[in-house]
């Protein structure tokens, strides 16, 4: 979790920074994620806005921490795998967790909790079989394992 906080710190959102850690079996990290822009889309062209227009807000353009992590993976295949995230996956990361074949979520935050995405994305989880629990370890244990 500690990585997964350290690469938030990455994220150019001036409100939500997120970040994402995938580690295999033996614990190795094999992705690394934060939120931010596509690749070659400027952070300063972009708007950071939450409120607005919809094309007027971050909304559509942010790729979320976990979709970064699954898609800049260092190993060709992820299965079985476990996600450290610092907030609880909306549904469309949710599906590219299923997808991707990571079996476990742990996150830091779940500050949506009543929204409509997390109760999708708790439904998703628990049809697939992904497992998810809230980080529970003190921050410094993480750090020092």
């Amino acid at each position: 979790m500690g990585v997964a906080l350290l690469s938030a710190q990455r994220s150019k959102d001036p409100n939500t920074q997120v970040g994402s850690c995938i580690v295999d079996g033996r614990r190795r990290i094999v992705a690394i994620g934060y939120s931010g822009f596509p690749t070659g889309c400027s952070d300063d062209d972009l708007p950071w806005e939450r409120e607005g227009a919809f094309l007027d807000t971050k909304y559509p353009y942010v790729c979320h921490a976990e979709l970064n992590a699954i898609l800049n993976r260092n190993s060709a295949d992820i299965s079985g795998c476990t996600i450290y995230t610092t907030l609880y996956p909306c549904n469309e990361c949710a599906k590219a967790i299923v997808q991707s074949g990571i079996a476990e979520v742990v996150y830091l935050s779940d500050k949506h909790r009543d929204s409509e995405t997390d109760e999708a994305s708790r439904r998703i989880f628990a049809m697939a079989r992904v497992l998810t629990r809230k980080f529970a370890e003190p921050l410094s244990i993480a750090l020092e394992a």
